[in-house]
């Protein structure tokens, strides 16, 4: 925890981000449902990172702020799990279902993705206003820039983890599953999540519905995350169906 902190108070460059999970893609096996995510999610940080870097942002610095809070929930999850502890409700089925053998790698790249986009980068938006004292408007353009990137490399991580042709008896309804999650709907719905929950921040007497409003959004992004690693692999379906993972639902 004390690691995605430094991170958030030192956010000059999405370096130090960038820099950790190339250290944790080191200490997980290539198959494990987390690792598979990390791997997405590295290549998506160093795309946006040379992005900055040749001034595809008009506002640096809140572009950089953004990035790094935005990839500090997911870090934190991380350390949380590393730690014994329990991670926010939409990240729980991803280190649940980690191992399980009926989870495609597709499967745990989006369920992933969703986790991070459905709740973490609403909250990321709230941080970032808070940090840069501006409203959720004056990071427009970061926001759908950052949106552009993902759904430029959605295509590119379907490709790339999508079951080959010898997986084609598995193949018809892992299509369905996932055809039924689309990243441009999660993105509107996490841009309109942050909106709604800045304003709930605002007045005097919502704090409560605030902190409402941030957990059941994070459960049901942990029920479509979990709808997503539904097991489809038969022989992972034919086992006793109980994963390997530690964290409880």
């Amino acid at each position: 925890m004390a690691q995605t902190q430094q991170f958030t108070s030192t956010a000059g460059s999405v370096d130090p981000v960038v820099a950790r999970m190339r250290a944790l893609r080191s200490l997980w096996p290539e198959s494990d449902g987390v690792a598979v995510f990390n791997r997405v999610y590295l290549t998506v940080t160093e795309e946006i990172g040379r992005h900055i870097d040749a001034g595809g942002f008009v506002d640096r610095r809140a572009a950089v702020t953004l990035d790094v809070r935005f990839a500090g929930r997911y870090l934190a999850a991380v350390d949380a799990v590393a730690a014994g502890g329990r991670p926010p409700a939409c990240w729980r089925p991803l280190f649940q279902y980690r191992r399980h053998p009926g989870v495609r790698p597709l499967q745990f790249a989006l369920a992933g993705i969703n986790a991070h986009i459905g709740h973490d980068l609403a909250l990321a938006v709230v941080d970032t206003c808070r940090a840069l004292r501006c409203e959720p408007e004056a990071l427009e353009r970061e926001f759908d820039r950052v949106g552009d990137i993902l759904t430029l490399l959605e295509e590119r991580i379907r490709e790339e983890v999508m079951p080959g042709p010898d997986l084609l008896e598995v193949a018809d309804p892992l299509t369905h599953l996932l055809g039924c999650w689309s990243l441009e709907r999660a993105r509107d719905a996490a841009w309109l999540a942050a909106r709604s929950l800045w304003q709930l921040h605002r007045f005097p007497g919502l704090p409560e519905l605030a902190e409402e409003f941030t957990e059941r959004l994070d459960r049901s992004v942990g029920l479509v995350s979990r709808m997503l690693l539904t097991p489809v692999d038969r022989c992972g379906a034919q086992s006793s169906g109980s994963s390997t993972g530690a964290i409880s639902s």
